[in-house]
């Protein structure tokens, strides 16, 4: 099961960099970024996943004596849940970014912005 989520999490970045390297509309960038942020956060998720152990709460079902070897770590929960409210805050300032790119250009094609490039 674990493999599973692995490969599609890494089947979810390789897809989400092939789309923001060879697209030119900035929308489809930004949702490219965002597919390969959801394949990191599967595949952090599948790294801290244990087969046969238990959710990290601490109760009858679970002892303090036995909790070490029976729950999973919840620090890699943790950072996935960090890492998705991240990326939601980084995507609406992209969203943000290509509105007002929108509004001074009239274009969401990043090949006709060289205003900055050298």
């Amino acid at each position: 099961m674990d493999w599973i989520a692995m490969t599609t999490g890494f089947i979810l970045i390789l897809m989400g960099l092939y789309g923001a390297l060879t697209d030119r509309n900035i929308l489809r960038i930004i949702v490219s970024f965002t597919v390969a942020n959801t394949g990191v956060n599967l595949v952090l998720v599948a790294v801290g996943y244990m087969h046969g152990r238990t959710a990290p709460i601490l109760d009858k079902a679970v002892s303090a004596a036995d909790a070490v070897t029976r729950i999973i770590d919840p620090v890699p929960q943790a950072l996935v849940l960090t890492a998705i409210v991240i990326g939601l805050g980084i995507t609406a300032m992209m969203l943000t970014y290509a509105y007002k790119l929108h509004e001074e250009k009239g274009t969401l094609d990043i090949s006709k912005c060289r205003d900055l490039k050298w």
